[in-house]
């Protein structure tokens, strides 16, 4: 009798351990988030088109070097890079560069750029008018892109900020079923005999 009791409190104390483990892998992404605002180091950028500034002047005195990076997960068989992988802009100046994509498979894939900024108290400086992160960019077999990127970083970011990295990693997005996930590109796109 004793032995049922024992093992009734063992199974109570290994089911609520569970969901304890439970929780806490839910509670772990916000936990992190909240961690990284409160040390500066969240590089995370706004999913959201800024507006573009009227009568914003550019703060010619100053330049910030623009680094761009690109990265594309293991499943994704793109080649994805920046058209220049850096360059000097003044705050207030609004800028306008592309990544370059290319699918090295023979078959219909959709990628989506999800942004970084480091250091992450720069993210909250760096604003982008446009950007190809906003959507998911479908591309057929063999094709190539060019994805335009249209940013400004605001005039009142920090004197300590010299260098902003902005990094993107391209992840493979599942289509929807019973769309079609490839949008035609335009001709010159389609000829475009040279490769990235």
């Amino acid at each position: 009798m004793q032995s049922n009791s024992s093992n009734k409190k063992l199974t109570i104390k290994l089911l609520l351990a569970t969901a304890l483990m439970f929780g806490f892998g839910f509670a772990l992404v916000p936990l992190y988030d909240i961690m990284c605002d409160a040390l500066g180091i969240n590089g995370k950028t706004s999913d959201v088109a800024a507006i573009q500034p009227t009568g914003m002047q550019a703060d010619i005195t100053r330049t910030i070097r623009v680094e761009f990076m690109a990265h594309v997960s293991p499943d994704m068989p793109w080649e994805f890079k920046p058209k220049v992988v850096s360059m000097d802009v003044h705050p207030g100046e609004v800028i306008q560069t592309e990544y370059l994509a290319f699918n090295q498979s023979g078959e219909d894939l959709v990628g989506q750029a999800v942004p970084s900024v480091s250091p992450g108290t720069g993210a909250a400086y760096f604003n982008k008018i446009e950007c190809f992160c906003f959507n998911q960019q479908p591309l057929e077999g063999k094709q190539q892109a060019s994805m335009p990127l249209i940013f400004y970083i605001e005039p009142d970011v920090p004197d300590s900020i010299h260098t902003l990295t902005l990094s993107y990693t391209l992840y493979k997005f599942p289509p929807q079923s019973g769309e079609s996930s490839v949008v035609s590109l335009s001709r010159s796109e389609q000829q475009a005999g040279e490769r990235l």
